[in-house]
């Protein structure tokens, strides 16, 4: 009984808007696609075959519901020389390996490392990814004239007005939709998705990659499997928690690294490229209603009807229509909020967000941008925390030294400048119950200053230690250090 309310919950609890929903999103997952694998130098039914059936694994594998795993902007990146080097074979083989390290990686669970992100990286990095739908759509608007421009107006128009008739239908569905009823029924030419790239109503069939299983094969796939896989998995957990953030609900994150590992597999023997989760397509998803994994299933059934059954009819939306929606997915990505805030939060945490920001439109590479964001946030805690402070009480011909801070390798030379040996009374305390011995540097630094005060004859106490302070220092031992 609690099985079948847990499916109904999980699956069916939000059914009409999952549907719709999932219709919304397979329509923008198909220009998204075809321009994806025009990115990777493969045929755009690549990254069709890809994006069904990464959708439709991912929604019963996944662990974030309600979220949209496709082929992606990120990874295709990272896949262009390996096709125009070796061959698209050499891709789907990069494709399944890159799957099994996700799995692995998984069950390592790695996957709660994403809670090291600091809040400005992510920010950061949801601030970039909307910057980069954004200009990503600029292209389309090459050599198009005012009616290119009129369309993409009037897709925006509807996109914001239509909620205030009703909020039954998803209006980025009604605008693809009411936008195409025009062109069409108006002969309009515009440019359309069939100027993208050919789509051809074939089934994918199951397709082992035609490589060797050589030790050369493995060394030229292994380094580009395992940036689609880190790139993959960095993309899909900070997508899963911005969703977890909107529907303030939580998602297993390493679930969500093996589903993907899986989607990539699957994907890897079915003629596919490989995918991650889409920060743009899992917001049009949260903004049409979408909050189920049926609303991820529809996504990618959808996606297939629409290309199997409809190709035709899909051909013909214009591509107005579409850069539309995803300028719609563009503005309400971005984290306005981050702008007015920026002079509020310490100086550190503006700085990071931007650098991520900038770091990751620069480069086209999350990884780089992200990775710059944490080593960054790294140095500024390392810097707040480099400060120890001593103050001094004295009574009774003896002193007392009360250490403030943190005491660790960044620490210790000042720790140690702080005292005055040879000044002092006979009888010295040093109280640490405002501070914390961390490492091995900060122990030897505690055995420096106690062998300073004996070798002039004058009692030391080490005072106010706290549990685990005192645990460190017996098991590396107050001994002298070394060459004294």
């Amino acid at each position: 009984m609690l099985h079948h309310l847990n499916i109904k919950r999980v699956w069916f609890s939000n059914s009409r808007s999952d549907v719709l929903s999932g219709l919304t999103v397979a329509f923008a997952l198909i220009p998204e696609a075809i321009a994806f694998s025009i990115l990777a130098g493969v045929s755009p039914m690549v990254g069709l075959y890809a994006s069904f059936s990464i959708a439709v694994v991912i929604a019963f594998a996944g662990g974030r519901p309600g979220m949209i795993s496709a082929a992606t902007g990120a990874m295709a990146l990272l896949m262009g020389g390996l096709v125009r080097e070796h061959g698209i074979e050499y891709l789907f083989a990069a494709t399944v390996l890159a799957g099994v390290l996700q799995i692995i990686m998984g069950y390592l669970k790695l996957g709660r490392f994403i809670s090291f992100l600091p809040h400005p990286v992510m920010t950061g990095f949801v601030n970039a990814l909307a910057i980069l739908i954004f200009m990503a759509q600029l292209t389309h608007f090459e050599k198009q004239g005012w009616l290119m421009y009129g369309l993409v107006a009037l897709t925006l128009a509807i996109i914001y007005l239509f909620p205030r008739l009703t909020k039954a239908v998803p209006s980025a569905l009604v605008a693809i939709i009411a936008v195409s009823v025009l062109t069409i029924s108006l002969h309009l030419d515009v440019r359309t998705v069939g100027d993208m790239g050919a789509i051809t109503s074939a089934l994918p069939a199951f397709h082992l990659p035609e490589v060797g299983i050589t030790w050369d094969m493995l060394k030229t796939i292994f380094p580009v499997s395992l940036s689609l896989a880190f790139v993959g998995l960095l993309e899909s957990l900070m997508t899963a928690t911005l969703i977890d953030e909107i529907t303030d609900t939580s998602s297993d994150k390493n679930r969500e690294m093996k589903g993907q590992g899986l989607a990539n597999i699957v994907t890897g023997f079915f003629g596919g490229m490989g995918g991650c989760a889409m920060i743009g397509q899992s917001m049009i998803n949260m903004k049409s209603g979408g909050r189920t994994r049926l609303s991820t299933l529809v996504s990618g059934m959808g996606l297939l009807f629409l290309v199997i059954v409809l190709g035709d009819v899909v051909q013909q939306i214009p591509m107005a229509a579409l850069v539309g929606v995803m300028f719609m997915v563009s503005i309400g990505t971005f984290d306005w909020n981050s702008l007015t805030s920026l002079r509020k939060v310490p100086v550190s945490d503006a700085l990071v967000m931007v650098v991520t920001v900038v770091a990751v439109v620069a480069t086209d590479n999350l990884s780089i941008g992200v990775g710059m964001g944490v080593l960054l946030s790294a140095l500024s805690f390392a810097w707040k925390m480099a400060r120890i402070r001593t103050s001094v009480r004295e009574e009774q011909g003896a002193k007392t030294y009360v250490v403030a801070g943190q005491l660790f390798f960044g620490t210790v030379s000042h720790f140690l400048q702080e005292f005055d040996a040879a000044g002092d009374p006979q009888r010295v305390a040093v109280d640490f119950s405002k501070s914390h011995v961390w490492d091995q540097s900060a122990v030897n630094a505690i055995s420096k200053l106690i062998l300073k005060y004996h070798q002039l004859g004058k009692e030391i106490r080490i005072i106010g230690l706290n549990e685990e302070s005192t645990r460190l220092i017996e098991r590396v031992g107050l001994s002298a250090p070394s060459g004294h």
